[in-house]
């Protein structure tokens, strides 16, 4: 099958938009223009967290800032491709940070999709998992366990999410 680009799929209405619809084209480029000041924000608030994990010296609170700036380096890669693909289709460019190929998958589509089915099921058991351990050391270092195991099974949640995403797009292509 062949690619389908991402405006397009994602869109409301079923075509590009083009010269014919600005209305449609308006709206796409307002967007883009969102996830592009978004992204310069989420750049300038990601070097602030680096400065200060940079010059903290407790190494706990340093540990901490270190996982806020794991998950907004990230969530900056996440807008960063999001805005490269709107901007491609918009100039019907092909820029290789795009979010491109999951409808061009060839023979390991079956292997992905089985291999999806599975990261599903464990990350549902580490959900469990992690919850357990999260109830028995909530008393632990002043609840630091608690609201790691919390974290973690939020990021299992948001896998389980993508993984989800992912098989059922598997399904379609």
């Amino acid at each position: 099958m062949a690619e389908v680009p991402v405006v397009e799929f994602y869109m409301t209405q079923p075509e590009m938009p083009s010269e014919q619809n600005p209305q449609d084209l308006a709206e796409v480029e307002r967007l883009l223009k969102e996830f592009e000041n978004h992204e310069a924000q989420e750049r300038e608030f990601l070097q602030q967290y680096k400065d200060i994990a940079d010059r903290v010296e407790n190494p706990l609170i340093r540990f901490l800032l270190q996982l806020i700036v794991a998950d907004e380096e990230k969530h900056h890669a996440i807008t960063h491709a999001m805005a490269a693909t709107l901007k491609g289709d918009l100039n019907w460019t092909k820029p290789k940070d795009a979010l491109r190929g999951l409808y061009a998958l060839g023979a390991e589509k079956d292997a992905l999709l089985k291999v999806t089915e599975e990261f599903i099921d464990s990350e549902k058991k580490g959900i469990q998992e992690c919850k357990k351990l999260t109830k028995e050391s909530r008393n632990y270092y002043r609840g630091l366990f608690q609201l790691l195991l919390t974290c973690a099974v939020e990021d299992s949640q948001k896998h389980v999410a993508i993984l989800e995403f992912l098989r059922k797009r598997l399904k379609e292509a």
